[in-house]
């Protein structure tokens, strides 16, 4: 009886979340790692299963390195980073296609109706909604670097995402984005969602990967900041506690809430149903980053 209450407390604890929540669009990516866990992938895409079935509105954007990796390494090619962006050579560039924006992508709508949920690919077999350009990064002496077929998503077609939304049916949304001249272009993971949720102006923006949030100490899990404020990330980045990859996704996260997006979660997709943990929960499992006193101050203190 007493187990049977809980679950009951349980319950009505979702319940005003799930009230709050209805109707409002969120932006679930799906990450690093993580992606390789076919245990806790199940159980992330039976939560977004569940958020769709109670009015919620997910829309999905995935990367897939890992994959890509193991697939480079079967062709023979090696894979090389600049500032963090894959090299994509021509070859990299069919392997990203079919690999990520094809296989992957399928997989996922169909883990997500076998699990009973409404999902579809919009990938270039389907028709393609993130548009965008050639990144152009510089060296540390002010030179272009060579990316190859490396992008940046500029904006989103909104259409065919709506009548999905609108039916609900949960989109699917590989990281690759297309030029106006028909170009392809592998696309950061993490910049395609941040777009899609400007774009939207989501009501939440969820990072689902191997980390479990920002931390005081980086090496220390059990340091995880729960709520993260524009003031408490400067001091941070002042002190090093926030450093090196962190950095630009921090920063990225205060940008997005600044263009519409009320908050930002970085979340350990790898605990058992971890995205309905954050979400339903008062006290949630990772870092929601949001506005200082529900405001944005434009004036971000950049680390040295």
């Amino acid at each position: 009886m007493l187990d049977a209450i809980e679950k009951a407390d349980i319950l009505i604890e979702a319940l005003y979340w799930i009230r709050e929540f209805r109707g409002k669009i969120f932006v679930i990516k799906l990450g690093g790692s993580l992606m390789t866990d076919p245990l806790a992938m199940s159980h992330l895409l039976q939560d977004l299963v569940f958020m769709e079935t109670v009015g919620i509105k997910p829309i999905v954007v995935h990367g897939g390195g890992p994959a890509i990796n193991r697939a480079m390494v079967e062709a023979g090619l090696e894979s090389r980073f600049v500032q963090g962006r894959r090299y994509t050579c021509e070859r990299t560039l069919q392997i990203v296609e079919k690999v990520l924006a094809t296989e992957i992508n399928e997989q996922l709508v169909e883990q997500i109706t076998i699990l009973g949920g409404n999902a579809k690919s919009l990938n270039f077999n389907t028709e393609n909604v993130v548009f965008g350009k050639p990144i152009q990064l510089k060296g540390e002496n002010g030179e272009l670097l060579d990316l190859g077929f490396v992008g940046e998503a500029t904006h989103i077609h909104t259409e065919p995402i709506q009548e999905l939304l609108k039916r609900n049916v949960i989109p699917v949304i590989p990281s690759m984005c297309m030029t106006e001249d028909g170009m392809k272009l592998n696309v950061n993971a993490d910049t395609v969602a941040k777009v899609v949720a400007q774009t939207f102006r989501a009501e939440k923006l969820v990072y689902l990967s191997d980390v479990n949030g920002v931390r005081l100490d980086k090496d220390d899990p059990d340091s995880l900041v729960p709520t993260l404020t524009q003031e408490m990330a400067e001091k941070m980045f002042a002190s090093g506690a926030i450093s090196s990859g962190m950095i630009p996704k921090v920063q990225a996260c205060f940008d997005t809430i600044h263009k519409g997006v009320r908050k930002v979660h970085i979340v350990d997709g790898r605990l058992r149903h971890s995205l309905m943990l954050e979400i339903f929960t008062t006290v949630g499992i990772g870092t929601e980053i949001i506005a200082s006193n529900g405001k944005y101050s434009s004036h971000f203190v950049h680390p040295e």
